[in-house]
């Protein structure tokens, strides 16, 4: 096996191995605000992921009723302020736990709690904070925080890649704002496997052509990039239309239909490889479906809480990001799958095994989030 084959072959490794962690994607939603004289906040935890953590379904019937809930409670929230710390100006702040409840997000009930931070008397400059929510079960974690602080919004993404983030509290301009945006863009497409995977699905046939009942290498780089162009143009015109609907509350699907088709979308794309149905203008796809991911996008920008006052750079600043994003991945790939497009192991181990694998790992994607439910116990 040549030097770019392996560098191939440990590309697409790297990008299918946190894929068998690609269930429901697991999400807690983290509201701190810093006021003058005092630091509140609230914690929406999915149940689902408080059942597998602590077993919190007492009688075993697949059910979690507000019995079994509410006599966990002191056990959730110890539990919870255990895998998260806030320190203000570098000093610890204590956290306590209000009474909990619950509520529905558009993907299934969460546990509430309501939190009151002790900090050192006076309003904080720069806020730490450490979070390791559910990072020894579940890679793929993440917490979403909007921080409100001297009237101003900052979002982040907390989880096991970014376990400790530090806020400077004061003025914050809108390139400050754009910036922060265009992070989480780039952050939530290499961390958004299903994403990864439908784009690496698309550009595996990218440096092939279909003649004769196979795939043949093309023959001049000249097509694949025009190939790869179109199909990237197309994903990105196709989800940007959505990501702005959805974000400005135009359209609304309910989160599990568009995680179930954002999987189904995936498969499609790397069955396809396998046993072509679509053998051009496969931009086409990449539009019908990027249309779906953009709705996904959208469920996360929103997550984070978007500035009223600047929503249109909040918009364009993420969407900088996803492409950005993209665009590392189409730099990374394309070279190496062009200088080996003429292998036997290209077509066979890359192609069609890559194809193969990423097709069965999201079809058990797509029933772990059609059916609400995990194949695989990590």
């Amino acid at each position: 096996m040549s030097g770019l084959a392996r560098r191939l072959l440990a590309l697409l490794l790297l990008a299918l191995a946190p894929a068998v962690f690609a269930h429901k994607p697991s999400d807690s939603y983290l509201t701190i605000e810093v006021k003058p004289s005092s630091v509140d906040g609230r914690w929406d935890i999915a149940l689902r992921d408080l059942d597998f953590a602590l077993g919190l379904d007492a009688d075993g019937n697949g059910e979690l009723t507000w019995g079994e809930v509410r006599a966990r409670h002191a056990e959730i929230a110890s539990y919870a302020t255990q895998r998260l710390k806030v320190s203000a100006d570098d000093r610890l702040c204590t956290i306590e736990v209000g009474a909990q409840q619950i509520d529905s997000h558009t993907d299934g009930a969460y546990s509430v709690l309501p939190l009151a931070l002790r900090c050192a008397a006076g309003a904080p400059a720069r806020l730490t904070i450490t979070y390791a929510l559910f990072a020894d079960l579940d890679p793929q974690h993440r917490g979403l925080l909007n921080l409100q602080a001297r009237g101003l919004a900052r979002t982040a993404v907390l989880g096991p890649q970014q376990p400790m983030q530090v806020f400077e509290l004061g003025a914050l301009d809108r390139w400050s704002q754009f910036g922060t945006y265009v992070r989480e863009g780039v952050w939530h497409i290499w961390i958004g496997l299903d994403h990864i995977l439908f784009l690496l699905s698309l550009l595996l046939p990218s440096v092939l052509v279909w003649q004769g009942a196979r795939w043949l290498a093309v023959e001049r780089g000249r097509e694949a990039f025009w190939d790869v162009f179109r199909i990237v143009t197309s994903f990105t015109v196709a989800h940007s239309i959505t990501l702005t609907l959805a974000v400005l509350g135009v359209i609304e699907l309910p989160t599990r239909l568009v995680e179930s088709v954002i999987a189904l979308s995936v498969v499609f794309a790397a069955a396809n490889n396998v046993r072509p149905l679509v053998t051009a203008r496969l931009w086409m796809v990449a539009f019908g479906f990027g249309l779906v991911h953009g709705f996904g996008f959208a469920s996360v920008l929103a997550a984070l809480g978007l500035p009223q006052g600047a929503l249109a750079l909040a918009l364009v600043g993420f969407n900088v990001g996803v492409e950005i994003g993209q665009l590392a991945i189409v730099l990374l790939f394309l070279p190496l799958a062009f200088a080996i497009r003429r292998t036997a192991f290209y077509r066979r181990w890359v192609m069609l095994g890559g194809s193969l694998v990423i097709a069965a790992l999201a079809t058990v994607w797509f029933v772990e989030r059609a059916f609400a439910t995990k194949l695989i116990g990590f």
